[in-house]
């Protein structure tokens, strides 16, 4: 059974989340240090964890399991889910994968150590429609294909 897991706080597509676990059936957790509101379903569950830096990611990381999703902007996290076997989504519709997850750490790293310099980075493109539309298509997709793997 594939659980979905969301990294909630800041998640921009909770809801697109609950529906394609709706459609399937997906157990999903809705992960966060503070109260989210989420819809009223035996396969949606609320997490609430303790506040500070990675307690939500830890929660997420000692849960998933082979063939979970996790849906995250959180590349270490991203890392850690996929040297499980699991899958891990952002938000924007990329898949990380084990081929690209050294480079996007490597990037983090990078720009992490540019802004610790005092240099003004911008921070990433604002969130846009084709951002949702890619990640409904990116979910859907790893769904079906998780679905398919044998057990």
């Amino acid at each position: 059974m594939i659980t979905i897991f969301i990294d909630a706080d800041a998640c921009p597509v909770k809801d697109e989340t609950y529906k394609v676990a709706a459609r399937y059936g997906l157990k999903t957790f809705v992960v966060s240090n503070s109260f989210i509101q989420i819809p009223k379903s035996p396969i949606i569950e609320r997490m609430i964890v303790d506040a500070g830096p990675d307690i939500a990611d830890d929660w997420i990381a000692e849960q998933a399991v082979t063939g979970d999703i996790v849906i995250t902007n959180d590349i270490p996290l991203a890392g850690r889910v996929l040297a499980k076997d699991a899958h891990a989504i952002a938000p924007n519709g990329r898949a990380f994968t084990p081929d690209s997850i050294g480079a996007a750490l490597a990037q983090r790293a990078l720009m992490e150590h540019i802004r610790s310099t005092g240099e003004i980075t911008g921070g990433p493109p604002p969130f846009s429609q084709s951002d949702r539309s890619k990640f409904l298509q990116t979910l859907d997709q790893v769904v079906t294909k998780e679905k398919r793997r044998p057990r």
